[in-house]
């Protein structure tokens, strides 16, 4: 049998493909048993063997012959089977329990509510732009400065009681505006 696969191998080298398949049948068996016991599948153990025969193929004119053919084989399968496992590894996914969270909670990481919150600001943008300006200035000193009632009134030259009125008219219109009326509802202002 030895002299066999060399006359094959030596074939093979030449580019005789009928040899090669010859090659691929007298070794196939211990072949695959390799790379089932690598692998420990029997779906990863074809794949690997597939492999090692393609590259085997590729391959075979630089085989030098310092080892046995199925030596040669044994060292391909080896490092598909290894190459097989890692990119298996790198992919592999656990599957989930029907009761796992899918979705991230953190809000941050929400799509959604980052969609509804900059569908909220150009609303709020819009909603501001709507308001007369002397009640847009103490919403916007108030609530996006941060400023007290009595640092509004002085910026503005207006009593801090008149601050406080127009912040509240100001903050009613802009509720009116973004969540409308509840039915029966009024509202002075």
């Amino acid at each position: 049998m030895p002299r066999e696969v060399a006359e094959l191998v030596a074939a093979a080298k030449d580019g005789d493909r009928e040899a090669f398949d010859e090659l691929v049948r007298v070794t196939y068996a211990d072949t695959y048993t390799l790379a089932y016991r690598l692998t420990g599948n029997e779906e990863d153990a074809r794949d690997v063997v597939q492999e090692a025969y393609l590259r085997a193929f590729r391959g075979v004119r630089s085989f030098r012959g310092d080892a046995q053919f199925s030596t040669w084989m044994y060292r391909i399968t080896a490092n598909c089977a290894a190459t097989h496992l890692g990119r298996r590894n790198r992919h592999r996914h656990d599957e989930l329990d029907e009761s796992s969270p899918v979705a991230d909670p953190r809000p941050d990481h929400d799509p959604q509510l980052w969609a509804d919150a900059d569908d909220m600001r150009g609303r709020l943008r819009t909603a501001l732009d709507a308001l007369p300006p002397r009640l847009r200035s103490v919403v916007i000193l108030r609530d996006v400065y941060d400023l007290p009632h009595e640092a509004i009134a002085a910026e503005l030259g207006i009593s801090e009681s008149a601050a406080k009125v127009r912040l509240h008219r100001a903050r009613n219109r802009l509720r009116d505006q973004l969540f409308g009326r509840r039915q029966g509802e009024t509202r002075a202002g």
